[in-house]
């Protein structure tokens, strides 16, 4: 059972986390380190964050579905392949040993954050559109690896399928923002099954950082001005930092 201690850490930062998806993407950067932050085991953490992840995202997909911007036919299509890619990386992830996924964190954590840094805003100026034959091949082949990427990990899925959709797809950025969030939904969903099959999954901190991460959501797309991405990358980068200390604590001093 999660003590008191780790909801009043977790739950703050999801809410934060689900602030920052609204306001510039990237929430995942947040809310999966929150769990880590928070004493829990890798897959344990992983597992965990797929339903927060899911609850949010699940509440965006509906908007976007609302007002227009997700097109049946590809998405389906482009959800079964994401649903094949992460039953994939969820299982590879489940061979992993915890100590061994913390010293991969230690090369992927600098990665994330060189990239948040660099990363420049997707310009809303879309490419000369493609084939819609070559459009779906693209956006199916980016579905399942990203897949396999979420499952394994997760964080910066929806910021990376909305920078490959826009850039190799040539997809507006409309329909690529509502592909996205199928293609997250799916994978988050496929995720989720395979760590709760293999007990990896804290139900109740779960189900109560999602209602928080719905919040901060909520709170993001009511309160974005074109001010407020700035606060973005340093939080993201706080947050980032603070996890590395922990990895490389619980790595090589932790007894």
């Amino acid at each position: 059972m999660a003590s008191w201690i780790q909801y009043c850490i977790v739950c703050p930062l999801v809410f934060l986390g689900g602030f920052v998806d609204a306001v510039a993407g990237g929430g995942g950067l947040i809310s999966l380190p929150a769990y880590l932050i928070a004493g829990l085991p890798v897959h344990m953490s992983i597992g965990t964050n797929k339903i927060s992840s899911a609850m949010g995202t699940t509440v965006t997909t509906v908007k976007f579905w609302r007002e227009g911007y997700i097109k049946p036919r590809l998405c389906l299509l482009c959800a079964v392949f994401a649903l094949i890619g992460s039953a994939v990386g969820a299982n590879l992830a489940l061979l992993v040993d915890d100590k061994v996924f913390r010293i991969i964190l230690l090369f992927v954590l600098p990665l994330t954050a060189v990239y948040v840094f660099r990363s420049k805003a997707i310009g809303a100026a879309g490419k000369d559109p493609l084939p819609a034959g070559k459009t779906t091949a693209i956006a199916c082949a980016l579905a399942l690896g990203i897949g396999v990427y979420d499952g394994f990990y997760g964080p910066g899925t929806g910021t990376f399928l909305l920078l490959l959709l826009t850039g190799l797809a040539h997809m507006s950025l409309h329909d690529a923002a509502g592909t996205t969030k199928v293609i997250n939904l799916s994978t988050n969903i496929a995720a989720l099954v395979t760590y709760l099959v293999n007990g990896q999954v804290w139900l109740p901190l779960g189900l109560t950082a999602g209602l928080f991460g719905i919040a901060g959501n909520y709170l993001g797309a009511r309160s974005f001005t074109a001010k407020g991405s700035k606060i973005v990358k340093p939080l993201i980068g706080v947050v980032l930092g603070v996890f590395f200390v922990r990895v490389v604590y619980e790595t090589f001093f932790a007894f």
